[in-house]
């Protein structure tokens, strides 16, 4: 399995607001820019393009080929629109940095096997600005225990665990045994594009987990898209030892 890349640039001084504008000196690059969770989504023409939000795309004026290649993926972004001006639901950016978050698809239900394949070790969604459900994807601050260095955290997001709801899912986690340690951060995607499409929209997503306290739920309101596709940062720190 892939691991998730360092976020290196996460310890800039981000608030917890959807879109942040830097306070800076007038020959500071970053002045005027915002920092926002997108969607990367590449193009037939090698080029790619990015889902700020459901209805809005930012097209990068100083990148010509995706630094994920033909990945889709989530990722933290740094830009400045290249005319503040302008009002479209398309505009063209300046591109100040940007850092995958890892993504992945959900996978299905083992029934009574899901401890033993999934894990159930603790974990806790955290209340925070990149906690957020659009483009179809869902988007996870995650918190828990961190100990050996070298150990890997699988995180995964269960489907199928309600018959009756195709919407709901389990979030389990796979510590290896590395259940002692600090507390500490990381990002995880979770592409549910593929989920069925009802007449209405949002949907409303329900999420089961196993936290630090006990058995926790959460509901997310998603848009999911029309064309089906395949705080404080400082201690987000974990997300290259999440599987």
């Amino acid at each position: 399995m892939m691991k998730f890349k360092f976020m290196y640039l996460i310890g800039l001084a981000v608030a917890a607001m959807p879109l942040l504008q830097s306070c800076s000196s007038d020959d500071d690059p970053l002045q005027n820019s915002y920092t926002a969770v997108v969607t990367v989504v590449p193009m037939s023409d090698n080029g790619f393009e990015l889902n700020l939000t459901n209805t809005e795309k930012l097209i990068p004026s100083n990148l010509k080929t995706s630094p994920f290649k033909n990945k889709e993926v989530r990722a933290l972004v740094n830009f400045r629109y290249d005319d503040e001006t302008e009002k479209s639901t398309s505009r063209n950016v300046t591109i100040n940095w940007m850092d995958s978050i890892r993504t992945k698809m959900p996978v299905v239900s083992a029934g009574e096997n899901n401890d033993e394949k999934f894990g159930n070790d603790p974990i806790e969604i955290v209340k925070d600005w990149v906690t957020i459900a659009e483009d179809g994807y869902l988007t996870l601050r995650i918190r828990t225990k961190w100990g050996t260095p070298s150990a890997k955290h699988e995180v995964n997001l269960v489907s199928n665990v309600n018959p009756e709801n195709p919407y709901e899912f389990e979030l389990r986690h796979n510590a290896n045994g590395d259940t002692y340690g600090e507390l500490g951060d990381a990002l995880i995607a979770f592409n549910l594009n593929g989920l069925p499409k009802p007449e209405e929209s949002p949907i409303k997503i329900k999420i089961n987990w196993t936290s630090f306290s006990g058995s926790k739920s959460t509901e997310f309101d998603l848009t999911l898209r029309e064309d089906k596709s395949d705080a404080n940062y400082t201690g987000i720190n974990y997300s290259n030892r999440v599987q």
